[in-house]
């Protein structure tokens, strides 16, 4: 073999003695890729190869020196030669290794430009992208035990193109490592669906550049390939270059922007034979310069048309050589694939400052949505925060925030949701150079579990991605430390949550500045409006210090003045910032309104002294300084209202702990070393030590100790929860008594509390539909107002002319000396300004999105979390509500009901079958054996039981084993024990159909006492010992005790309730029996779930969905609500619109209930809005004036302001709202809730509406013959195409005929 490769060297040319070792390699690398086996891997000197690289922008030896120090340590550089001279660089590599563009893009990575000159010593191979692998993570719904995982192991391991795959049955995950060009996530994402599994994925590594395509490669997927390209794999570039070139132009039509010309010509670039290709999208066609020996234009084609996202046409323009050869093999295109377009969107979260109202809004939603690469924009007034989807390959988090700050407003980014799971930004302080940073960067990329890792030197922060299953923030800084330098989590900044007071001290201290002078102003005017009684007093005052200038107006330009430009400043600023960017709002209004009067009243007064007036005449200098008054007093006011609607998430922020305690512990759990630190810095699978009175600092589970904690203000729940071994504890929840070890399995953003306090930050700034319409009419409010303030101003002045008696009226002691044409100039403006100063689109504005955040804010604290503005608003309209059965109407656990002997109990007590048929069951790993051994311990109060042989399992019957050893939990003196000391039982456990197979006959009273219990929808097991028929044990899912009570009360609110399962029809009818649900639909699929719920929305109902949100997600989604019962664990279930985080039906009652109080709040807020704008707008016109009806505008601008204080006022009332308690309930429910009889309830059969009471088996009985310990036998995954609900299984077990019952 070796002899051939020399060939290879000698006779670059002669491609007929390429042909064979590029096979052999090939398959070697194949090999490499997929079965991990070296041994056939060409030796490395074959692997070498030189490229000389322009390196330009170095200036001195140093840059050499430093170039060849970097250079040499990356992996696969055998080499490198730097020469400043000649500004190039020989560098020998290992191409198995690196490929050239990567050597350039280290080059660069340094701040030089660098770009291939020319390769040589070229062998067999181009450059080997196989062995660079993707990373996937995806997360997998519905494993149940170990049996899923390796089922799922087993079938992806399989795959071509799949390298490793790790499946976790604890965090339904699974990290599969892949080669992009063979397999794509979607197709992984379709194998795990097609077992019966939801699939989604959860983080990909960004895509990996492919070097030169490896024509060797595609020899492997298609072996008939055509001589001539086969051979030309072997050529180097300088053999390709000497083959003729040929030049072709190609149309190419679904090319949208820049980003598909960028993707064209990068990927098509990089094939073999392709020297050079230039794009146009303004004529949709590509002028392409190629080798026709290497490769032809329907290749071309090809390649170009199954490029992502796959909606290219390409139209060949000379048709001469388009079929002159074979097309290229799949693999081509696969390889083509391998680097899709980024089509993903990325979602940034910007902290807007300086949003007044609702036409801020409309303004930045407007100008950002038309910027390219903006998918939308969602601005919240309220939370101060804008959520922006961007494509990042068109615009970066930054550049929006300075498009936002161009628009006039304070934007910061507050963070920017990254696709990976672990993200960590560190502070890292020792940096000098930038040496420093690519000695952390490269320690850090080549630590096991890191991504991605990135310093900045600028601004000394690290950004790091890493695998939380592998490594985290902690293990990160001690390596960081290792190598010389400090590193600390950067925090985010408090104020991220909207919960500082900036705001609000701003408009304290415009307010204060206002008043001071405003309430001279105010004196003045008392003193100006007491009559003629202390004529001799005005009269000091109205006198002329200089002619046509009164000491009064003296007084009131300088007070004026100073409230103008002073108190009036921050009014300016926002104002100026509206209309540089061609928009209007408030403060435009406002500062319209006050330099209008300041203007006009300088202006007059001007005039005045100028012509030396005897009589100073009247200004509107009291206005300004009144309306600025009002205003800050109003927005002031505002601000600290809105601050108490966010109080509900500073007390969720609040709970979270803020240091840990990490303990390493030694064998049997002693503590070898303890450590405090930051809960920042908390790892999964760390051990955390919580003493009493502390607060959880992670989510976890208990592994030693037990204590009470109080979770009551994360669930609700006010009783403390006993925590013990085993048990899951909350981060936040306060540890009662007793210190307990706790293993972290969710740290950081990761724990309950951090989804809810990220649920809660999402309801708020989201948008309820009734809002968006109040938007739009505040946008056009402003020019509306300035519009009808101008016409008022013109009306009055007509009027004033043509009949000034009117306005005489409303000046009856007025002095002699003003001219008619004063008079109406002053009345005139004196209404225009009262109409711009009353205006108000605020309160409009306030009226939702108050109430929503109130509501959301008051529903958390009662353990109800409510995703946003929609589904609050729409719950009140709710008149149907589907509940799922397992898990939510039931337990979802399967108990055992009742225990019956049947043989003689003398020689067979009831505590010896319990310890035989516990032991037997605790090899089973089926739902029902696993509830009949905790039966068994419980009643024998025991943990240990004794050993079982020979087990067997019969999928659709039962159980066979032998039993030993019980004797030490009986204790030995118990009689009947029989000769020998330890005796071994044979044990048989299962239905009619196992006992008549091993031979037993089942009496007819036995046969009745279990046909009783399948009637109440049980499961009845059988039980015989030793060939004895000795037991009977009922099993069956409990139904929650509060079920019956919630699903009254909803009847009694007029809301239709529905059962639906997938379970069969007996049980189903025996739970809606007890619940009192009249409506049941049974044995239906998940999908059918769905459709289903569009069935009723057809109906024009709006329907709610309650699940447990594991299984029934895509109903929850479809329905009008999804309401989703979790336990906590469940918070993040991404369905549902609501989610109770206690485990309690009466909360979906409480939900709806708060939903009608909530959007009764909005309307009122609304109606007082509109009513306030609508009376108060034609009274600042002076519409009532012949009824001597008149506002002066300082009038004006205290409604302004009273109307939006007030809508706020009006929305905290929600706070006061208590949800009831069970008693409350009952009280209602008493003596009305009847049980109903098994004939007033009508079941339906899956999609089938008929009623079907029939005892015919339906085909789904056929199917649900599932054993005791069908899950060691048969995995079956949750997610089957039959079985829906989580605990199902054990019930779906009933048959139409009594002969078949299988459990």
């Amino acid at each position: 073999k070796n002899e051939k490769h020399k060939c290879l060297y000698t006779k670059k040319s002669k491609c007929t003695c390429a042909l064979e070792p590029t096979m052999k390699q090939n398959f070697a690398f194949d090999n490499m890729g997929y079965e991990e086996s070296f041994e056939t891997l060409p030796s490395p000197s074959s692997q070498e190869r030189t490229v000389a690289v322009t390196v330009l922008g170095m200036t001195c030896q140093s840059c050499v020196q430093s170039v060849e120090g970097r250079i040499s340590k990356v992996k696969g550089i055998v080499s490198i030669k730097v020469s400043l001279e000649q500004n190039n660089a020989l560098v020998k590599y290992l191409q198995s290794e690196i490929s050239p563009a990567q050597i350039c893009q280290e080059i660069q990575d340094m701040g030089f430009d660098a770009n291939i000159a020319e390769e040589r010593l070229t062998p067999a191979s181009v450059s080997l992208p196989c062995s660079r692998e993707a990373v996937i993570k995806l997360r997998i719904e519905g494993m149940t035990c170990q049996s899923c995982v390796t089922s799922i192991e087993g079938k992806m391991k399989k795959l071509h193109g799949v390298a490793k795959i790790k499946v976790s049955l604890a965090n339904q995950e699974a990290i599969i490592a892949y080669q992009p060009y063979i397999i794509q996530p979607e197709e992984l994402k379709s194998h795990i669906s097609s077992l019966g599994y939801d699939c989604t994925v959860k983080s990909k590594s960004t895509p990996l550049k492919l070097g030169v395509l490896d024509l060797g490669r595609l020899q492997s997927a298609d072996p008939k390939e055509t001589p001539a390209s086969l051979e030309s794999s072997g050529l180097g570039p300088q053999a390709a270059k000497m083959c003729s070139t040929a030049t072709a132009a190609v149309q190419i039509e679904g090319m949208h922007c820049k980003s598909c010309v960028r993707n064209i010509e990068g990927n098509i670039s990089s094939l073999p034979g392709v020297e050079s290709i230039n794009v146009s999208l303004e004529h949709k066609c590509a002028v392409v310069q190629y080798s026709p020996n290497l490769i032809t234009l329907s290749a071309l084609q090809q390649a170009i048309e199954s490029l992502p996202p796959g909606n290219f046409k390409v139209h060949l323009l000379n048709d001469s050589e388009a079929n002159n050869q074979a097309s290229p093999p799949p693999a081509l295109l696969c390889g083509l694939a391998g680097e899709p377009l980024d089509d993903m969107t990325c979602t940034a979260v910007v902290r807007i400052d300086g949003m007044t109202c609702n036409s801020c809004v409309q303004s930045i939603e407007g100008t950002i949505s038309q910027r390219q690469g903006i998918v939308s924009v969602l601005v919240a007034l309220m939370a101060g925060k804008a959520e922006i989807k961007y494509k990042p390959e068109f615009i970066q988090p930054l550049e929006i925030a300075q498009l936002i700050q161009n628009l006039g407003f304070e934007a910061t980014v507050i963070e920017d949701h990254a696709e990976t799971e672990g993200n960590v930004e560190l502070l890292i302080t020792g940096m000098t150079c930038a040496s420093c940073v690519h000695n952390i960067e490269s320690k850090l990329m080549r630590t096991n579990g890191i991504f991605y890792a990135s310093v900045a030197l600028a601004t000394c922060k690290a950004h790091i991605q890493f695998d939380p299953e592998i490594t985290g923030p902690r293990d990160i800084i001690k390596i960081i430390e290792e190598i010389g330098f400090h590193a600390s989590v950067s925090r985010r900044v408090p104020n991220a949550h909207n919960l500082d007071h900036k705001k609000e001290i701003q408009w304290r201290k415009s307010f204060l500045c206002s008043l001071v002078f405003g309430i001279p102003v105010l004196i003045l005017m008392i003193y100006m409006l007491i009559p003629d009684g202390g004529h001799h007093g005005s009269m000091v005052l109205e006198q002329n210090l200089i002619p046509g200038l009164s000491i009064l107006n003296l007084l009131f330009f300088v007070l004026c003045t100073f409230v103008q430009f002073l108190g009036g400043w921050y009014f300016y600023l926002q104002a100026y910032k509206s209309l540089k960017h061609k928009t209007a709002n408030m403060d435009v209004l406002i500062v319209l309104a006050t330099t209008i009067a300041y203007v006009y009243s300088c202006v007059i007064l001007m005039v005045a002294i100028i012509e030396k007036a005897e009589k100073s005449p009247v200004t509107f200098f009291d206005t300004p300084p009144m309306l600025f008054v009002f205003i800050a007093l109003g927005r002031w006011l505002e601000h600290i209202a809105k601050s108490k609607t966010s109080e509900a998430l500073a007390k969720l922020i609040s709970l979270q702990a803020t240091e840990a305690t990490v303990v390493t512990l030694g064998p049997d759990h002693s503590i070898i070393r303890e450590e405090q630190v930051a809960v920042e810095l908390v790892q999964r699978g760390d051990i955390v030590k919580v003493v009493p009175g502390g607060k959880f600092p992670v989510d976890g589970k208990v592994i030693e100790g037990s204590s009470m904690a109080d979770e009551s203000l994360i669930t609700g729940e006010a009783m403390p929860v006993t925590k013990k071994p085993g048990s899951t504890v909350i981060a936040g929840s306060i540890n009662a008594h007793g210190s307990v070890l706790v293993n972290a399995t969710h740290v950081g953003n990761d724990t309950t509390l951090a989804q809810i306090v990220k649920l809660v930050e999402e309801a708020q700034m989201s948008k309820a539909p009734i809002q968006q319409l109040a938007d739009r009419f505040s946008g056009y409010f402003v020019p509306f107002i300035i519009i009808i303030s101008t016409v008022t101003l013109i009306v009055w002045i007509t009027i004033g002319f043509i009949k000034f008696d009117i306005i005489q009226k409303y000046f009856p002691n007025q002095n002699k000396h003003a001219t008619k044409a004063e008079l109406i100039l002053r009345f005139a403006f004196q209404t225009s300004i009262t109409v711009l100063s009353i205006a108000c689109p605020c309160s409009l504005g306030l009226a939702t999105p108050t109430a929503v955040m109130v509501g959301t804010g008051v529903a958390a604290q009662n353990g109800i979390l409510i995703k946003g503005g929609k589904p609050l608003e729409m719950a009140h309209k709710i008149k149907t509500v589907m509940f799922d059965k397992t898990g939510t109407i039931t337990c979802g656990v399967p108990k055992v009901m009742r225990v019956l002997l049947l043989g003689d109990t003398a020689v067979l007590s009831l505590k010896k079958v319990l310890a035989v048929v516990g032991t037997a069951e605790a090899s089973s790993e089926h739902p029902l054996g696993v509830a009949v051994t905790k039966y068994c311990k419980e009643e024998l109060g025991t943990q240990s039981l004794g050993y079982c042989t020979n087990f067997q399992a019969v999928p659709g019957c039962g159980i066979s084993c032998k039993v030993g050893g019980v004797e030490a939990i009986l204790g030995m003196a118990e009689e009947g024990l029989g000769p020998s000391a330890s005796h071994v039982y044979s044990v048989l456990i299962g239905n009619r159909e196992w006992m008549r197979r091993n031979g037993l006959h089942i009496a007819n009273d036995v046969n009745d006492a279990m046909t009783d219990h399948e009637t109440k929808g049980q499961t009845a097991v059988l039980v015989a010992i030793d060939g004895t028929l000795c037991g009977m044990i009922a099993i069956a899912d409990t139904v929650k005790q509060e079920a019956a009570l919630a699903v009254h009360t909803l009847k009694n609110m007029g809301i239709d309730v529905v059962l639906i399962t997938g379970d069969n029809r007996k049980t189903a009818k025996a739970i809606a029996t007890q619940v009192g649900i009249k409506k049941v639909f049974a044995e239906v699929l998940p999908s059918h779930k769905v459709a289903k719920v569009q069935e009723l929305q057809n109906e024009r109902r709006k329907v709610a969905m309650v699940g447990d949100g594991v299984n029934d997600s895509p109903a929850l989604a479809r329905a009008d609500i999804g309401i989703a019962i979790g336990t906590g664990t469940d918070v993040a279930i991404e369905a549902a619109d609501v989610v109770l985080i206690r485990n309690n039906l009466l909360d979906v009652v409480a939900s709806i209930h708060l939903s009608k109080r909530t959007v009764r709040r909005i309307r009122i807020n609304l109606i007082l809005a509109l009513i306030y704008n609508l009376l108060g707008i034609p009274i600042a016109a002076g519409v009532f004036m012949p009824v001597g009806l008149v506002l002066q505008p300082w009038m004006g601008s205290a409604a302004m302001a009273a109307s939006s204080v007030s809508v706020v006022l009006s929305s905290l009332q929600l706070k006061c709202y208590k949800k009831p308690d069970t008693e409350s309930y009952e009280a209602q429910a008493q003596g009305r809730m009847k049980p109903l009889t098994p004939s007033q309830i009508s079941v339906h059969i899956g999609m089938d509406d008929r009623r079907r009471d029939s005892s015919r088996p339906a085909p789904w009985d056929q199917i649900s013959q599932v054993s005791l310990s069908s899950l060691t036998s048969d995995k079956l995954p949750r997610h089957n195409g039959f079985f829906e609900e989580e605990g199902d299984k054990w019930s779906l077990l009933m048959n139409g005929r009594d002969e078949e019952q299988y459990i």
